[in-house]
């Protein structure tokens, strides 16, 4: 071969992986614009890794709070949008991010309206707060083709009932729907008082100031009940989306807690009966007692909470923060379950 030959071929390559690098360079650009919108000023984000591109802002509590992008530098075939649940953030969904991450896929971790800062009164009580959240996710998603050809949407909670909201009113592009902890249904409690007239607005004024510090440096230490009000809002849209005939045309997998008391399973299971592919449904038997936000938690986010049990109350099981025992296998099934 000669040398000629061989430097055309750098120089090809070169052309390859700097047309690659620079695709990626524009996401990046586009994610960090949704975050220095919203918040006016970013920052670098301490401890950086070649593979991970986070936005860090003064705005936020800490840089476990900030939203990112787990990348290999290039497009892949796939590539994942996982949201986070309501009052949590980013961090909730490292491990099965990791897990993605790990299967070859570009993962897109955004931070929902309202979460993760400082101040987060404002935000938390605004009267557009649910639609807010979509334009959000939306805006998110319409950077995913740019990291990969094909588009998986993931959640958490809210995240998850986010998610399907937006595959119901935009299929298109769209290979599959991943759920964790899925919040399609609430506590009857909570249902039945989302149905008063005005009750949003009294529930506004009995929340008082949003707090946002306490024993948990990546989630606020309780969910406003006008937030929760916001959540149902969406979980009416998809409950009306699908009584008028839409169905879910792409797998689903759904990973869920039969002793979830917070959003239960029954949901979920409404859900999959308005599908048409084949599904995935990991349901964690109840004698696990795996609390609702302990389903996406593996022994290093444990570890890595530094969680402050001074003044919680330790006689509610599911105040201290504690491991899945199945994660590993969730994660298997969930691998299982995007190869195909």
């Amino acid at each position: 071969m000669g040398k000629a030959t061989v430097m055309s071929m750098l120089l090809l390559l070169f052309s390859v992986c700097t047309h690659a690098q620079s695709d990626l360079d524009d996401a990046f650009d586009k994610f960090s614009a949704l975050y220095k919108q919203r918040f006016g000023q970013i920052r670098a984000c301490l401890n950086p890794t070649t593979t991970r591109f986070s936005v860090c802002s003064p705005a936020l509590r800490n840089d476990g709070n900030a939203p990112y992008i787990l990348h290999h530098s290039k497009p892949t075939e796939k590539v994942v949008v996982l949201l986070h649940g309501l009052s949590d953030s980013p961090f909730y969904m490292r491990g099965i991010a990791q897990a993605l991450f790990d299967k070859g896929m570009n993962v897109i971790v955004p931070l929902n309206v309202g979460h993760g800062q400082l101040v987060a009164d404002d935000d938390m009580s605004d009267s557009d707060l649910a639609e807010r959240w979509k334009e959000h996710l939306n805006d998110v998603i319409a950077i995913a083709p740019e990291l990969g050809n094909k588009i998986y949407l993931g959640g958490f909670s809210t995240g998850g009932a986010l998610v399907v909201d937006h595959y119901l009113h935009h299929p298109e592009n769209v290979a599959g729907i991943m759920l964790f902890s899925g919040a399609l249904a609430l506590d009857s409690g909570v249902e039945k008082l989302s149905r008063i007239w005005g009750i949003q607005w009294i529930a506004g004024l009995l929340d008082g100031e949003y707090i946002t510090h306490g024993p948990n440096p990546y989630k606020y230490p309780t969910i406003a009940s006008f937030a929760g009000l916001e959540l149902m809002e969406v979980i009416n849209d998809i409950r009306d989306q699908l009584a008028q005939g839409k169905t879910v045309d792409v797998p689903v997998f759904a990973a869920h807690s039969q002793a979830d008391s917070t959003t239960p399973i029954s949901g979920i299971e409404d859900l999959l009966a308005h599908t048409t592919a084949t599904n995935t449904f990991f349901v964690i038997d109840k004698g696990y007692k795996l609390c609702h936000a302990n389903l996406v938690m593996n022994q290093a986010m444990v570890n890595d909470l530094h969680f402050n049990k001074q003044n919680v109350d330790l006689r509610d099981p599911c105040a201290v923060p504690t491991k899945n025992p199945l994660f590993s296998q969730m994660i298997m099934m969930m691998d299982s379950f995007v190869d195909n």
